[in-house]
This record gives C-alpha cells, structure tokens and sequence, in this order.
C-alpha cells in the first residue's frame, strides 16, 4: 500500500509537463546566460522569455521580476537588502512573531549583529494579527515591515492587502512571504498583495526544488545579498539554474492562476478530519476556523509530543508534519503555537495535515476512521 502524503505544504511532487519543459534545458540549451557565443546567448533567449512569462502572468514589469534558489533567499534579498538600503532613513523594522524561521531569524540577524531595531508583533489566539496594532507600531523610522500571507503551521491567513495600504500611506515598504498562498488561494496578480516585495518558491505548487522568485516593486532596488557578478540586474550574483526557472514559470503558469489545489474539496475533507480529530479527547483544533488555508488542518494532543505523534502516523503510512523543529534528537516547541498562546505542554505537541491534488477521499477516510486508534494507542489509551 502506498503512502498516504498528507504533507503538501513542505513540499508538492514535480508535476510531467513542468518536468518534460525543464528537459531541454539540461542537454541542449545548456549554455551560461553571460556568455557572449551563440550557445550562451540561447540560453540568455530562454532566461529573458521567462522573465517576461513571469511578468505577464504577475501583470508586473518584467525589471521587477527576481529569479532566486528558492523562498529563503528570496526572503534574504528583500529583508537584508531593503534594511541596508534604507537604513539611512531609519533603523527600525517591524514583523510578525509566526513568520516562518526564514524571515523570523533574518531580523533576528539584523537586530543582532547590524543595529537594527526589530519589533515583534504578537499574533491572537488564532495566529492572526491585528492592523490596529501594526499600524499604532510603526514609528517615524520604520524602513520595512513584513508579515507573511498564509502561515506554514496552521495555516491562518493574514490580512495583508489592508497591512499593505497601511504601509504605503506612510511610505513604508512591505514586504510579505506569500510561499504558502500560491497555488491554494485565488491568485489575480502580484499587486493583490498590495506589497513592494512578494516571496515565490516553485515546489510548494508542483515545481521544482530550488527556484524561486522575488517581485521587487519599482523603484525599489534592495542591495544585493550575494555579490560578485551582474546577474539579475545586479541584484543577485551567480550563474541561473535555467531547468529550475524553467520549471517555476512553467507551474506558475500552469498551476497559479487557476489554483492546482482544488479548494472546495479540499476545504470538505479538513472539515471531515477536523471533525474527527475534535471528537478525540485531547485534542485541541489550531489556527483560524475561517481564514485559513482549504487545504490545512493543525490539532494539538494532549499527552504526546511531535516526533512521538510523526512516529506513531508514518508507522501506519501516514506522512504528515509538525511544527516542531528537531535538531540533534531534541524536540523545540513550535514558535506559532508559543504566539498563540498555547500551554506550554502542547507546543511541542502540533500536527499539521496538509492535502493536494493527489489526494483521495479513499485517503482522507482512511485516516479519519484510524486517527483515534492511533492517538489514543500513543498515549497509552
């Protein structure tokens, strides 16, 4: 029997046509995009059409178009590069306190060891923030604020249009890790975010690992992070994975604007879990009822931890996750359960189903007839 993969927002499989139209770009148009002969300039042709793919479909210019190696630097370029280019008009930057680690440490790292001011917003009950407090926390040097779109873990999403607005009555550039939304929620353009900068990573929506995509907003030039070549416009040094590109404007335009995630049944089947899972004693459903992503569902058990509760699915292959980071055999408490305010004893204690299109109703009955048994067996019931 093969698994039941209930983990798509750690990643998705490569969909075959995005992989069939990243193939010749292994072996026949294999050429560095700087070089000047004709095999370089092909490959230069290829990179330019899908700048200017990407900017159609984003209904962007193509200049504001970054290629990256995937949503962490992506994140890394627009917070770094935006902080130090306007860190003459100010110091202080301002965030969520359930931003994924890479945006979160990334101001950490500012804060820490560039001298810059960080402001860390806390976030309800249901992981979502206020607008009332983000705006009545900016302060005349504020340089940069970012707040993600969707959240990885429980998969509340945050109000980042009306974020956005208020950023811009005061001239404050946005910025926001929309990695989670692309694919799952309607998509009608880049400025629906109504950020300056916006985070793409090809295989949260069936493309391949290791590419990614930063909107930049002009006039917004951040410094580049990586330096040492004139690649990107000078905003990102290092030769292009051409396949990879290849492959994330391929699936975004495939899979983007009509969403590969089917919400409506998506939405029914977390609803079904959901239901099952709040039947079992112990078991506290997480995130917001209603702003949140169709496809994801994150519960709490009393009694148990991750790597137990991780354990205990995959024996019965089941493939999901946690929000706990494991490091040498140490278990961490997820740091968005810890905003949200949950005990203490459940922080370490978070399962986070997430479905995709390949998923089955077979599937989702499977595990909603055996979560009990499953659970109640872990915790000795």
């Amino acid at each position: 029997m093969r698994p039941i993969y209930l983990d798509y927002n750690a990643t998705t499989p490569l969909d075959p046509a995005v992989r069939t139209a990243m193939e010749p770009y292994w072996d026949r148009v294999w050429g560095n995009p700087s070089s000047v002969h004709s095999i370089g300039r092909a490959a230069r042709a290829a990179l330019d059409d899908c700048r200017y793919r990407m900017a159609a479909v984003w209904k962007s210019k193509p200049s504001e178009v970054v290629f990256t190696s995937g949503g962490t630097e992506a994140n890394h370029l627009a917070i770094v590069g935006t902080a130090r280019l306007r860190r003459c008009h100010g110091r202080h930057l301002l965030t969520s306190a359930v931003e994924h680690p890479a945006v979160l440490e990334t101001f950490r790292f500012l804060s820490r060891h560039e001298g810059f001011d960080l402001t860390i917003l806390p976030v309800d009950a249901f992981g979502q923030i206020s607008c009332e407090r983000l705006a009545s926390a900016l302060r005349p040097d504020t340089i940069l604020v970012s707040v993600m779109t969707a959240n990885n873990e429980v998969g509340t999403i945050q109000p980042v249009a009306e974020i956005g607005r208020i950023c811009r009555q005061r001239g404050i550039p946005f910025h926001t890790d929309a990695v989670q939304a692309f694919g799952k929620l309607r998509f009608e353009s880049i400025h629906q975010f109504e950020a300056d900068l916006v985070t793409v990573c090809a295989h949260k929506f069936h493309g391949p690992k290791g590419a990614g995509a930063l909107f930049v907003r002009s006039p917004l030039q951040p410094l580049a992070v990586l330096v040492g070549g004139g690649q990107e416009n000078e905003r990102r040094a290092g030769t292009e994975n051409l396949p990879a590109i290849i492959g994330l404007v391929e699936a975004f335009e495939r899979f983007v604007p009509q969403p590969v995630f089917p919400a409506e049944r998506l939405k029914l089947w977390t609803q079904q879990l959901a239901a099952a899972a709040s039947a079992i004693p112990g078991v506290t459903l997480r995130g917001h009822a209603v702003d949140r992503l169709p496809n994801t569902l994150a519960f709490t058990v009393v009694g148990a931890d991750s790597i137990a509760l991780m354990a205990a699915l995959d024996l019965e292959g089941i493939c999901a996750s946690s929000g706990s980071a494991c490091s040498a055999g140490s278990l961490e408490p997820s740091h968005v359960l810890e905003a949200m305010g949950v005990p203490k004893a459940e922080t370490n204690a978070l399962v986070r189903l997430s479905l995709g299109r390949e998923t089955t109703i077979e599937e989702v009955e499977t595990l909603q007839q055996a979560l009990a048994g499953i659970l109640n067996r872990l915790r000795g019931i």
